[in-house]
């Protein structure tokens, strides 16, 4: 029996053939890198992973880590993704934790072509003014 001239065999689709598989490091870095964009975030991680990765940060040659604070879990067509947020002090949590998901599924989603059924974030901290000067390392000369 002939196939009609309007329909496509999907076995004969070039795109078809073979499997794609995204690894858990692709998608934590997409989620990582879209949550950072969105005005008042301060930081991802939380607690101890904060301050280890700053010490890092400050050695030369080290570099902020993208992958802190994220987790996902990642299937064949679906994705998870995990967050722990430092928000800037004075911004409207709610309002950042719901552009942060909006800006980590559509860009997970539009990368890799997986869905995203959640993106659970915790606030671990808020990033205060007076924090910045804190963080600077004194000297003993000046």
């Amino acid at each position: 029996m002939t196939e009609p001239s309007g329909s496509r065999n999907p076995a004969a689709d070039p795109a078809a053939r073979g499997r794609t598989t995204i690894a858990d490091a692709v998608v934590v870095k997409i989620a990582g890198m879209a949550a950072r964009e969105v005005d008042g975030v301060h930081a991802l991680g939380g607690g101890l992973a904060r301050t280890v990765g700053a010490v890092r940060d400050r050695v030369p040659g080290g570099r902020a880590s993208i992958t802190r604070g994220v987790k996902v879990e990642v299937g064949e067509r679906q994705s998870a993704v995990d967050l722990e947020l430092v928000v800037e002090y004075g911004v409207p949590i709610a309002d950042v934790a719901g552009s942060v998901r909006e800006n980590v599924v559509e860009a997970v989603e539009r990368m890799t072509g997986l869905e995203v059924v959640e993106v659970n974030i915790a606030v671990d901290d808020v990033h205060l003014p007076e924090d910045d000067d804190e963080e600077a390392p004194e000297g003993r000369v000046r």
